[in-house]
């Protein structure tokens, strides 16, 4: 189902990208459990960024802001997090497999896109773009990649991109049952930080809809494909 271009792993020889699917997922809005570990989130955050000037400090933040840099764009996860952390606004609520996918990247800064699996096209082709695809964006406006980012492909064409988000097309729904999350890694990630974000997203799943079951990770690489036991 996953495949690694060439392209890619010139282009990326030191990152990696995290492929979690998740099956037979009950996607409530909201459940009492999920929102209690988003209130404890909420705190951990501010605390551990008390100062919020330790956002930028960060290791993880740092690797996302140089990849971003290159395509003279900032990092939209420190924004988000200077909201939770400084305003101490409340996590959203969207459903369950949004709100996990979010908390996540609160959490341990790495961003993630979540598509219903219903939608992909197999294959899934991790790529970096040459700067001619286009897609229709979450905000369902279109878009044109920019030239070297990564992106993930499917079938009907782009999932999502580094730079420009998930698309329109295989948005999760209320209806969404089965689910495939991306998180993307560039140079600096190590692989068990990786893991550990497909980790807590897997763990928040299982408050809300504990009879889902997940498929091995899929860590995509330069050096190939490797599977990991969820």
């Amino acid at each position: 189902m996953f495949v690694v271009s060439e392209r890619w792993k010139k282009a990326y020889p030191d990152a990696m990208v995290a492929m979690l699917v998740v099956r037979g997922v009950s996607n409530v809005r909201e459940h009492p459990a999920l929102e209690q570990r988003k209130r404890a989130l909420e705190a951990e955050l501010r605390s551990r960024f008390a100062n919020p000037e330790d956002i930028k400090s960060d290791g993880v933040m740092r690797a996302y802001t140089a990849y971003y840099r290159r395509f003279e764009k900032t990092y939209h996860i420190a924004g988000q997090l200077k909201t939770a952390v400084v305003k101490q606004r409340p996590l959203p609520t969207v459903s369950g497999l949004v709100d996990v996918m979010f908390m996540a990247e609160m959490k341990n800064l790495l961003l993630t896109a979540g598509h219903d699996l219903a939608t992909v096209v197999p294959p899934v082709t991790l790529d970096a773009a040459t700067g001619e695809e286009s897609y229709t964006k979450l905000n369902q406006e279109p878009q044109v990649a920019r030239a070297g980012d990564m992106m993930t492909v499917d079938g009907a064409g782009i999932l999502s991109s580094v730079i420009h988000g998930p698309d329109y097309r295989s948005r999760i729904s209320p209806q969404t049952r089965d689910a495939l999350y991306v998180t993307y890694a560039p140079d600096g990630i190590t692989r068990e930080q990786l893991l550990d974000h497909v980790r807590d997203m897997w763990e928040s799943i299982l408050l809300f809809s504990p009879l889902a079951k997940v498929q091995k990770v899929r860590l995509l690489s330069a050096h190939g494909i490797e599977e990991v036991e969820g």
